[in-house]
């Protein structure tokens, strides 16, 4: 009797500790922003980047007025490019266009995402509080405004209108109703289904449910 009622709770406990590792199997799986375990369909599983510290010096001008210039971004959730405003906003396009040159944005993630307004990348600290080691700056006209597609340099408040370092945004809203602080980059012209995609992961605080990386940006001319 008492042989039967010790395998019992041996049975009991083994049971017990077997739904126990289900259930935090189970959780990890769900995972937070930073779990490679996390799976969104189109974006691959990846590892959130460590943050850190860069500091470079500030680039001569190269990119012309007018220029044609796209942005090619590959991202760990697809593709989009961004066509350059190089007429509205030489000297931005010139610094982003710079860092894209030296792989700056390579491997960086896009940090916060508020879902139906902005997805944010380009910030090394991953925090928004970071930048390349330079700022440049270049304010936008009176009447510019910020609707779904367009794409932007992330600032801190009280920093001067139009000042820029690495972090941009790309809009997600049919009018976000920021005012003309924030330095133009360009417009989205192809792959917005990619940015879609992004914009539909973020969270409550913010963050997306799992991480996405800029694999690669390049710069293509004409």
């Amino acid at each position: 009797m008492t042989e039967s009622r010790d395998r019992g709770r041996a049975i009991s406990a083994f049971a017990l500790a077997l739904a126990v590792a289900l259930l935090a199997a189970a959780v990890a799986g769900c995972g937070g922003g930073d779990s490679p375990t996390a799976s969104v369909p189109g974006c691959k599983a990846v590892d959130a980047p460590e943050a850190k510290e860069v500091s470079l010096e500030a680039p001569k001008q190269t990119v012309k007025p007018g220029e044609r210039l796209t942005a090619v971004v590959q991202t760990s959730c697809g593709e989009f490019e961004i066509a350059l405003d190089t007429k509205r906003s030489p000297k931005t396009v010139n610094s982003f266009a710079y860092l894209a040159r030296q792989g700056f944005y390579d491997g960086l993630d896009f940090y916060k995402v508020v879902s139906g307004f902005a997805i944010y990348a380009g910030d090394p600290t991953r925090d928004g509080s970071g930048g390349p080691g330079y700022t440049v700056v270049e304010k936008p006209v009176a009447d510019t405004t910020y609707p779904r597609g367009v794409v932007a340099m992330a600032k801190e408040l009280s920093e001067p209108a139009g000042t820029s370092g690495s972090a941009f945004f790309v809009a997600t809203s049919e009018e976000t109703g920021l005012p003309p602080e924030y330095a133009l980059l360009g417009e989205v012209s192809q792959g917005y289904s990619t940015v879609e995609r992004i914009n539909d992961i973020g969270t409550p605080n913010e963050e997306p449910k799992v991480p996405v990386l800029i694999e690669k940006l390049t710069i293509e001319k004409g």
